[in-house]
């Protein structure tokens, strides 16, 4: 098998030479630079990725944690992700956990044996503590205010949106107001649970928890929730939804039953993602690409010893108004 030794000793160039031109370092003369790419033809030189890790003591790879890819939500924080890594010609490897904590725990164990130089985190159901103990062995960041604890944190403020979506409804004459989350007990859930009932109590309103619906991911989760506003006797003229998707699909079905929005039901989506444009949806952007480029820059300033204490870094969001409210 081929080496930069015989790469060195066929393009008539010293080793050091062979490396700077393997590794892309500046100041090699395109004479030489040229002389080395034809011997590496010539030999079909292939390098060993593990030796070179091992020498440079880092892989040029980072691991993003998430509970699957076919959410939009998670897409764009990827999206985000990947436009800065592309620019610092870093590779992503994606573990997908389906919120399984066993499988979190083997992502992070990747980090423990050296495989990934560091992690993002998207979301997740371990405990903060289970997680801290692995930041000794590379950085990792959250896409979420994980509070006081080592751990780096990209995030926006979920209270403070869930609220302005709600001060937003309630100005334009809204009280009976329900909403739709994903699941129950994750942080940001818990945050915005908190802010609709803040919300109601400012206005005097009882809280009814048959118009709180969970699990709301996907549009078809949408059509369900339609379906089960359709039986109720006395039902919101508003809803908050947490998902620009699951908004979508309470808009298509709710006309398809004869439905006006929002003159029957006025609808907030978040995220701002295309499909909120393609429905006109009145929205919150939390902006999504940047929080995700913004958890790399972190992470990258981390892994390269640009800064070494853990960053905690809040994002802004805004309203966008289109026509569902």
């Amino acid at each position: 098998m081929s080496n930069i030794r015989e790469i060195a000793r066929i393009a008539g160039v010293s080793v050091s030479t062979v490396s700077r031109v393997l590794n892309n370092y500046p100041y090699v003369s395109e004479q030489k630079r040229e002389a080395v790419l034809e011997a590496v033809e010539r030999l079909n030189y292939s390098p060993n990725m593990n030796a070179v890790h091992l020498s440079k003591g880092k892989t040029n790879m980072i691991g993003i944690m998430l509970p699957g890819i076919n959410h939009p939500y998670f897409a764009r924080i990827m999206e985000g992700i990947a436009s800065e890594a592309l620019r610092e010609n870093y590779q992503l490897v994606l573990f997908q956990t389906n919120y399984s904590s066993t499988e979190e725990m083997k992502t992070l164990n990747r980090l423990k044996m050296r495989l990934i130089d560091g992690i993002i985190i998207c979301s997740k159901t371990l405990r903060w503590e289970d997680i801290e103990p692995f930041a000794e062995f590379g950085p990792v960041v959250a896409c979420e205010d994980e509070g006081d604890t080592p751990i780096s944190s990209i995030y926006v403020d979920h209270y403070a949106s869930f609220q302005l979506g709600m001060n937003y409804l309630i100005e334009r004459g809204h009280e009976k107001i329900g909403f739709c989350l994903s699941r129950k007990d994750s942080t940001s859930s818990v945050k915005r649970r908190s802010a609709y009932i803040d919300a109601l109590n400012s206005i005097h309103q009882p809280i009814r928890e048959a118009w709180m619906f969970y699990r709301c991911y996907h549009m078809k989760d949408g059509t369900a929730v339609v379906h089960k506003l359709l039986a109720m006797s006395e039902k919101p003229t508003a809803l908050l939804v947490s998902s620009d998707q699951v908004a979508a699909g309470i808009i298509m079905e709710a006309r398809k039953n004869g439905m006006s929005v929002p003159e029957d039901l006025a609808i907030i989506g978040f995220d701002n993602q295309p499909i909120a444009e393609v429905f006109d949806l009145t929205t919150i952007d939390n902006q999504l690409f940047q929080l995700g480029g913004n958890a790399f820059r972190i992470l990258h300033d981390q892994i390269t010893e640009k800064r070494e204490v853990p960053e905690r870094r809040e994002l802004g969001f805004r309203l966008i108004e289109r026509s569902t409210v």
